[in-house]
This record gives C-alpha cells, structure tokens and sequence, in this order.
C-alpha cells in the first residue's frame, strides 16, 4: 500500500475514534437516520468535506447492520423492509477489460463489463462470469496481449479502439461456449468519459478529436454490431446536450446510466429525470456518504422510473455491504469488478451466502417499464 494510502487510512481511523465515536457514546440511537443526521452535524459541509465520506459511509454502514442485528434480521432483508422493497438477487456486472484512469494503457474507455443476463440463478452468473474471465485470459495470450490487470481485477491489454476491446469480449465469450447477445451474456460498458471529454461536446481519444455527432454514431453503431446492453458514463457529465440526445434516441434499447452526473445525489437525479438525461442510476453508498443519502437516491431512481446499478468504488475493501444492499433493493444490478481479486469477490461470494439461504430469491434484471 502506497504512503499516502496509509496515511488517509489513518486520518479515517483517527476521526472516528476522536470525534465520530465519542458523540455515538453519548447517547442511544433509535434509527439509522438519527445517526447519519449526527454524522451530518458532526461534519457541517454538504459534501462530507469535513470530517470525510470514507469515515462516514463507514460509520453509517456499520450502524446499518448494528441496528438489523437488533431487530433479528439479515441486512439484505433489513434494507427490503427499509426501503418496502422486493428483493431479488443481482444480475453481476464484471468489469473484464480495463482502460482509462483504472489501467497503465492507451484504451480511453474505462470498462468492459460482461453481465450474463440470461442465466438462471446467480450461482449460474458467477460461473459464466469466472469461464468467460478464464477463456479471455486466454485469448489475450495466443494474441501476444496479456499483460497485467487494472484497479478492479480486469485485463488491461495494449489496445486504444472500443472496437477491439469488444471483439476480444465477444469471442471470449464464444470461446467459453456461451452466447454473446442481449438475453445471454451481454456487454456493458463505462467510457467514463469525464476522463477524455469536456463539457462544449469535444472528446479525445485513439489520437484525434471527436465531436457530439460523431460519439452518438460510434455509440449508435456500437449498440447495433455488439450485444451492448448498458452505457455508462457516455459523456461528460457538463455536456447535457448530449446526453439528453442519447438517451432520447437509444434509451429504448440501451440502458443509459449516470454515474459522475449524479454521484449518488437525489437532487442530482431529480433533475436529471426531469430533463430525461439517463434511464438509469449509479448507486454507490461511499458518493453520499450514508446509508440515508443512498436510500434517498434509490428512491429518487424509482420515483422516476429509473433503474438502478449498485457499485463499488474503485479504491476497495473486503467489507461486502452492497451486496446486501443490492439484494435487499432488488434494484437487479450489481458492478463490482473482475471475478477475481478478494475485495471484489466478497461481494459476489456474499450474494452467494445469500442466495444459498434463500434459494426462493429471484434473479435477474428488472422488467423496464
């Protein structure tokens, strides 16, 4: 771990042992959201500049699950009743190719995922995932281009074109004996284009500029030769021109999702649905910096009609919280990384605890309305 690294580590630590734990001690708490509204007083920002989102998710998460041992429930069940959710459990999102800020090569786009939609339990989907995660591997080696792997475990290969990243997915794919397509295993992809775009519609990216135009064509014929199911992040997330543009000419058949134009924000996503900028949501907990905040974006998502895909975050830990909270949300969408690496794969193998416990639990995206 890199100084710097630890010394954050050590700065969370510190504050929640001086300042966060002895206002917890001073009292009892009757619910989740009396703790996150002290976490709220105790920083004084509206963005967790104070005393920081790291010490406050956490803080909020550990509470979560304190007050779900209290009442005797499992926390994905303790979520459901939270947020009067049906659970389900998760369609998994691996993020297999790496580029962009995640990964040491010249691919601008920032993940490749595959989701095997169409298997039929989650066990099923892990076991795709690890196959097609094996037989890209693979592939990349008879090429000449397995090098190392990016931040969240995918293959970080010596390609710049979109296009060859998903060729490399299709006939992985194909190679674990699986169906590349939109009802077996899809793609979905994170440009995360805040990385090579600017807010006036110019992005730069495989040597030359791109305009407006020329990025919903690539995502247009994108969408057409591959099974892309999901877009991530298409654009910058101050170029609302575009994404309005997108979603109102491919929201039909791709899922569009905001990630950095929302970052987990209610506000954020009520103007977004009010200006049909996406069709879906990035949820992730450590953005908003309380379980309250999270639950209040989830709702945000469903009051419009939007999906939502909970997420990671890049910098990981072992702690497996989203996992209940995707499940006990039922939102049907789960982005944590490669099949491989243990911060990643505690998630997928808690979903599993999961699922073995409650083999009743569907599985699978939710029908869009």
């Amino acid at each position: 771990m890199q100084v710097p690294q630890v010394a954050l580590l050590r700065g969370v630590v510190r504050t929640v042992v001086d300042r966060i734990g002895p206002a917890l001690a001073a009292r009892t708490w009757g619910s989740i959201g009396d703790v996150d509204e002290l976490l709220r007083e105790l920083d004084g920002t509206d963005n967790f500049a104070g005393i920081g989102s790291n010490a406050s998710v956490a803080v909020s998460i550990a509470a979560a699950r304190a007050f779900a041992h209290l009442g005797g429930s499992e926390t994905w069940r303790w979520v459901a009743d939270a947020l009067e959710a049906t659970p389900r459990l998760p369609v998994p999102h691996f993020n297999v190719l790496n580029g962009g800020a995640h990964a040491p090569n010249p691919l601008a786009f920032q993940e490749f995922m595959i989701a095997p939609v169409g298997a039929r339990t989650f066990a099923d989907a892990v076991r795709a995932g690890a196959e097609v995660y094996a037989a890209l591997r693979g592939r990349l080696r008879e090429q000449g281009k397995l090098a190392g792997v990016g931040d969240e475990g995918g293959f970080a290969p010596d390609i710049d074109a979109p296009e060859e990243a998903l060729d490399l997915l299709v006939g992985a794919i194909e190679d674990a004996g699986y169906t590349a397509s939109r009802t077996g295993v899809a793609i979905a992809m994170d440009p995360a284009a805040n990385g090579f775009g600017t807010r006036t519609g110019i992005y730069v990216f495989s040597g030359r500029e791109h305009e407006r135009d020329e990025m919903l064509d690539l995502y247009a014929r994108l969408a057409r030769d591959y099974p892309v199911w999901s877009l991530e992040d298409p654009f910058h997330e101050g170029d609302h021109e575009s994404w309005r543009a997108i979603t109102a000419h491919r929201g039909d058949e791709v899922q569009i999702v905001g990630d950095d134009l929302y970052v987990t924000s209610a506000e954020r996503i009520d103007r977004g649905a009010k200006h049909h900028e996406t069709n879906a949501v990035l949820i992730k907990p450590n953005q908003t910096g309380t379980v309250t905040g999270t639950f209040d974006a989830l709702r945000a998502a469903g009051r419009h009609g939007m999906g939502s895909m909970v997420s990671h975050r890049s910098g990981e830990t072992l702690d497996a919280f989203i996992a209940d909270l995707v499940v006990g949300a039922g939102v049907g969408q789960l982005k944590s990384g490669a099949p491989s690496r243990g911060e990643r794969v505690a998630k997928y193998n808690r979903v599993l605890e999961i699922e073995a416990a409650d083999p009743s639990l569907p599985y699978g995206l939710v029908p869009r309305p």
